[in-house]
């Protein structure tokens, strides 16, 4: 019935799609013009109007600043962007991108629908989940299932092997990469081992061939392009398409007329792109994925020489690089029968059929791709620390899961227990990501020793549940998650959703999409605005850099891991102080040694 219509949506980087089940297969829907692919952009044109798609992205060339793109990798912060006089969360924004899609499957389908699954890199924390699930809900869909894309790109393969398989698909969008070891037999997909990192795609390609055309031309020129943010523009949007060129094209040209000015003179930009210059660019990001891939092999204990296929997924995957690369790493040739761009989506869809009671074969068992645990008091560098990381689901854990850990008291009559949620790799929780965290109060009074069950549930799209219950009185306390998310929750989720329906409702009547007037309430007004404007840059960065450190941290030898760790102590306590003097001092410390761990 058409009720129970699942769409599959790709909520992507740089692109987005929507599919569905027709006739027993994977369909993806195409917009009024034919074309599937709906770029993940979203702007306001000059009379402030909504754009989505396609007239967005054009106009970011003229202005870059009424324009919003790659969003995706904001999902799970608590932070704004602006759009016009108005700010609204990451989930606002992929709401808008979900309902175009919701509303384009609508016109395809004939009818309205409201399920639906989507998808999210494998290596997505709980926080960005969750925020996911939120853009879902305020675009009006009910989020039956969140899977992670590598997985919905297995789904669009033959499910039915006459042997066991073992695939691994390498999927690198426009802003995350992941890669995932899946086995199949009878019937039955199931996902070894995935790895990842959630800021390395095609975008990072594109920022760097736009630093090399701007280096260039100031070199001959004396002007830097990056300087005006039009000409910034206009040059990342060239170098997107040189980019793309360069995938079936050894030489192509950059020309873009009157693209600045110097001295009254008009300069145009003309140059000459090697695909080979260009690969030399991205090598070292490649590189980076093969490291994921050779853990993702490691943690799922299957040689190369076992993988039966290897599967592209994502535009970025087009670089005839990325194929060499794999194709000497694994020995095996490499597969893109599946439009790469449309895979996700595809398998999304076949997910959201699987639901609804379609008989379509496959039956899919996920994992989690991040170790779950909390911080207790235990041994760490030799030492006891309260920053001890203790696990309770291990990375690669089939999904759904359901651990329970016992912890004790440390105090006599300790009426109160802190249970902080981290996921993550170190056995350190300082540098781990923090998921949530609550209080239990009111433990009974006895001795240290007082026990505390800790059970952590994790279901099907990887959204994690916690309770701490005191085993001698059944005394259990919930986890509320401190998140974005659930702070999103209680800043007047409704109004986000009006604000959301008179935009599209605006674009249904108009053809396209108003935003409300300043001054109509949303996320912005309930405190996302009450940090000074000077700390919150200090934060922003502190976190670039924290985020930055940790990359280069497994590299570094014992002495300079143990400087970049005291820098990083200090910094936390510079965030903690709210200073943005002493933050902005530990960064330049901080910086200092990070530059010089990266050249290493």
């Amino acid at each position: 019935m058409a009720e129970e219509t699942i769409i599959g949506i790709d909520l992507g980087t740089t692109n987005s799609e929507v599919a569905v089940i027709r006739d027993g297969r994977p369909v993806v829907l195409p917009g009024e013009d034919g074309d599937p692919i709906l770029p993940s952009v979203v702007g306001l044109d000059p009379q402030g109007n909504l754009l989505v798609g396609k007239a967005a992205r054009n106009q970011y060339v003229l202005a870059p600043e009424r324009t919003i793109r790659s969003i995706k990798r904001k999902m799970g912060e608590e932070t704004t962007v602006a759009l016009g006089d108005q700010k609204y969360t990451p989930q606002e924004i992929s709401a808008i991108i979900l309902r175009t899609l919701k509303r384009r499957a609508e016109l395809a389908l004939g009818h309205p629908v409201s399920k639906a699954v989507i998808t999210v890199p494998a290596f997505f924390n709980d926080g960005q989940r969750q925020a996911t699930r939120q853009a879902g809900e305020l675009a009006g869909l009910e989020v039956v299932r969140i899977i992670n894309e590598p997985t919905a790109a297995v789904l669009t393969y033959d499910p039915h092997p006459t042997e066991m398989e073992q695939l691994l698909v390498y999927d690198l969008g426009g802003g995350t990469f992941d890669v995932s070891l899946a086995q199949v037999e009878n019937g039955v997909v199931e996902i070894r081992a995935s790895h990842g990192d959630t800021q390395l795609g095609g975008d990072d390609f594109d920022q760097l061939l736009m630093d090399y055309i701007c280096d260039e031309f100031r070199e001959e020129n004396g002007v830097d392009l990056r300087a005006a943010p039009a000409s910034k523009a206009r040059v990342l949007r060239a170098a997107e398409d040189a980019k793309k060129r360069l995938s079936s094209e050894p030489v192509t040209w950059v020309e873009e007329e009157f693209i600045a000015e110097k001295d009254g003179r008009p300069l145009n930009l003309k140059m000459e792109l090697h695909r080979h210059d260009f690969e030399e660019l991205i090598r070292p990001l490649l590189l980076k994925t093969l490291t994921c891939l050779d853990q993702a092999l490691s943690d799922g204990k299957v040689q190369a020489q076992q993988i039966s296929k290897v599967v592209l997924v994502g535009g970025a995957t087009r670089t005839p690089l990325i194929h060499k690369l794999l194709e000497e790493r694994l020995g095996r040739p490499v597969h893109s029968e599946i439009e790469p761009d449309l895979a996700v989506a595809m398998g999304a869809s076949v997910q959201g059929g699987l639901i609804a009671g379609i008989d379509l074969g496959p039956i899919l068992v996920d994992i989690t791709p991040h170790t779950l645990g909390i911080e207790a008091l235990g041994e760490l560098y030799g030492f006891m620390s309260e920053h001890h990381f203790s696990p309770i689901i291990e990375r690669n854990t089939p999904l759904p899961a359901s651990r329970t850990e016992i912890y004790s008291t440390v105090h006599d009559n300790q009426d109160g227990a802190d249970i902080r949620i981290f996921q993550g790799e170190n056995p350190d929780t300082r540098y781990n990501t923090l998921v949530g965290e609550f209080k239990v109060e009111g433990l009974a009074e006895v001795p240290a020793g007082n026990q505390i069950l800790v059970r952590f549930d994790l279901d099907l799209s990887g959204i994690l549940k916690v309770t701490a219950t005191e085993r001698a009185t059944g005394l259990a306390k919930h986890v509320v998650i401190d998140s974005a998310t659930e702070r999103f929750r209680k800043r007047q989720r409704s109004d986000a959703v009006d604000r959301l329906d008179a935009v599209m409702s605006t674009a249904a009547e108009a053809g396209s999409l108003a935003l409300p007037a300043p001054g109509s309430g949303g996320a912005e007004e309930a405190g996302a605005e009450s940090v000074d404007p000077e700390l919150r840059t200090a934060l922003e960065a502190a976190e670039a850099m924290r985020t930055k450190a940790e990359r280069v941290l497994p590299s570094a030898n014992d002495e300079d891991a143990e400087e970049l760790r005291a820098m990083l102590e200090d910094l936390s306590t510079a965030v903690n102080a709210g200073s943005a003097e002493r933050i902005r001092a530990t960064l330049r410390e901080l910086e200092d040694l990070v530059f010089y761990l990266e050249d290493a």
